[in-house]
């Protein structure tokens, strides 16, 4: 072969390359060669956000909003993952691991999400999971969020350290909520707290158990450095849990954190015995702890990596939902930690999953809009996981199975 052909040839596997290349799609058109993916056609545009709650077409288009809207820190605080931020990367890329097997001729002409969660009915198993410090977000906070809850009859699980006391949560609620517990490093602030939970009636706690330590937080880190803003009037010293109304009337005793290094099954079964509400556990990532959860009268079990906010390296929760469920028996298992579309919902509905919890979603819709942006976020789920379980052909959850999905 000629110099020349040669040059030629290789020429030409070279365009075939770039033009068959993901990496390089965004600049395919430029290159006048046409990309396979449609999103090239039509990519977010960062510079013409939505002003309007209803032009949402997902979940995604209310981050930027919520940027542009909340001080650096805040949004950083929300944002951030731990270290090198493997899990929370993971958590959105282990879907890509699984696939949905759709079953045909199966009436879906009326879809029923409606979803039993330990006894209690619900219009979806869609359940706003437990986030911390909501007026960073809002001036509503999680009085926003129960008021959204509400119109969507969302289960709503209250974080010990919400800007929001238990009591207010369920009056905006309009029903009893779940209250999520940090025990603290001293059993007596712990047992207070879930002393007023259940005296405010709230029916079930959730004892987060994976906080052990600080989290490096560089995103946080980083965004916080850009705030110009002068915050150790809201944030100095050592008074971050005096600050929380939950805490009000405890005496704290220097503790000022929610990391626990002291909490074991003996202090599982000691609240057991504390308190009358049933006791779920968040957390878990092991089905060896599923086990030893079901032994401790444990009544469901969260599987969770906390959204990759409190350790790096861990798998993300879809990729160890399986092994839990085939070990839960009949305990309900929740999950969370990367869910943004229904079809992620609904994967982990197949595999077993009796609710699946979402965090940062409904933080976008809260810092974009208030109220308004929550409902408009959680509706979207809705609206996927609905379409979602018609394409299946499951017309109720009790029809989605684990043959549905496949792992790949």
């Amino acid at each position: 072969m000629s110099r020349q052909n040669l040059q030629t040839t290789s020429r030409r596997r070279l365009l075939q390359f770039l033009a068959a290349s993901p990496l390089l799609a965004r600049g395919a058109l430029a290159q006048g060669v046409r990309p396979d993916d449609p999103v090239d056609w039509a990519p977010r545009e960062l510079d013409k956000l939505i002003a309007d709650p209803a032009q949402a077409l997902d979940v995604f288009d209310f981050e930027p909003v919520m940027k542009k809207n909340v001080p650096p820190a805040h949004f950083g605080y929300m944002a951030t993952g731990t270290d090198g931020e493997l899990t929370l990367r993971a958590n959105r890329e282990g879907f890509r691991k699984f696939e949905l097997r759709p079953r045909r001729l199966t009436d879906v002409s009326k879809v029923d999400t409606g979803a039993d969660i330990l006894g209690i009915g619900y219009d979806s198993p869609i359940v706003i999971a437990p986030t911390g410090s909501n007026r960073a977000f809002h001036p509503d906070a999680e009085v926003a969020v129960a008021r959204a809850a509400k119109a969507g009859n969302h289960l709503q699980i209250l974080s010990s350290v919400a800007n929001t006391s238990i009591e207010d949560a369920i009056a905006a609620r309009g029903a009893p909520v779940w209250f999520q517990l940090y025990t603290t490093q001293r059993w007596e602030i712990g047992e207070a707290l879930a002393k007023r939970a259940e005296a405010a009636g709230a029916p079930v706690i959730v004892v987060t158990v994976d906080v052990r330590s600080s989290a490096k937080w560089e995103t946080f880190a980083r965004l916080r450095r850009t705030d110009t803003r002068e915050c150790g009037s809201c944030h100095g010293g050592n008074d971050y849990l005096s600050r929380k109304p939950n805490f009000a009337g405890i005496a704290l005793g220097g503790v000022g954190g929610t990391a626990v290094t002291n909490i074991t099954w003996e202090s599982i079964k000691r609240l057991r015995d504390t308190v009358k509400t049933k006791l779920v556990l968040k957390g878990i990532l092991a089905h060896e702890d599923v086990k030893l959860a079901v032994d401790a009268g444990i009544d469901a079990v969260i599987v969770s990596n906390h959204g990759g906010r409190v350790e790096d390296g861990v798998s993300a929760t879809i990729d160890v939902l399986p092994d839990i469920v085939a070990v839960a028996g009949r305990m309900p298992v929740l999950v969370d930690s990367g869910f943004r579309r229904g079809s992620d919902i609904v994967k982990a509905l197949a595999i077993g999953a009796k609710a699946v919890c979402i965090g940062r979603p409904y933080l976008w819709g809260l810092g974009a809009f208030g109220q308004p942006g929550v409902e408009r976020v959680l509706a979207i789920l809705r609206a996927e996981t609905r379409t979602a379980m018609a394409q299946i052909g499951a017309p109720s959850l009790k029809d989605l199975k684990p043959e549905m999905v496949k792992r790949v």
